[in-house]
């Protein structure tokens, strides 16, 4: 036990006495198919860092991921979201959406992908001067 939880916590699969169809596990390190904890890995896992097909966390990874700092999924929702369809402040992927947005489809108040939609744009069919300039001063390898 640490801070009044177990240090890990392993449930997988139902109870063999047929109560839970599938493992909920609890404690600072939790690894099951529902897990809970400051480090939970899992089916579903919610955590400080998260790491699961649906993750929710401030760092979380997975197939869903909802990170309030980072995520990275194939659908990504953060603060900086990185996957297939992301969006966050920053977003970057392939559909990527957020107050800055780099991907082959972005729309984001700047926006730089193939297909840019958005104020400042760098696309295949508009360069504009603001989103160079912004480009160039906070993501350098961007904005060439």
């Amino acid at each position: 036990m640490v801070l009044g939880r177990p240090l890990w916590d392993i449930a997988i699969g139902p109870k063999l006495d047929g109560s839970e169809l599938f493992g909920r596990a609890r404690g600072i390190i939790a690894i099951g198919d529902l897990a809970v904890g400051y480090l939970a890995i899992g089916r579903i896992a919610v955590g400080i860092f998260a790491l699961g097909g649906l993750s929710v966390g401030v760092v979380s990874i997975g197939g869903l991921s909802l990170g309030m700092l980072l995520a990275f999924a194939g659908l990504a929702i953060g603060g900086i979201a990185l996957g297939g369809v992301a969006v966050g402040a920053l977003a970057v992927g392939g559909l990527a959406v957020g107050v800055v947005a780099v991907g082959g489809c972005a729309v984001g108040h700047y926006a730089c992908g193939g297909a840019a939609v958005g104020e400042h744009v760098i696309s295949a069919a508009e360069r504009s001067p603001e989103a160079v300039e912004f480009f160039e001063r906070w993501i350098p390898w961007i904005g060439k």
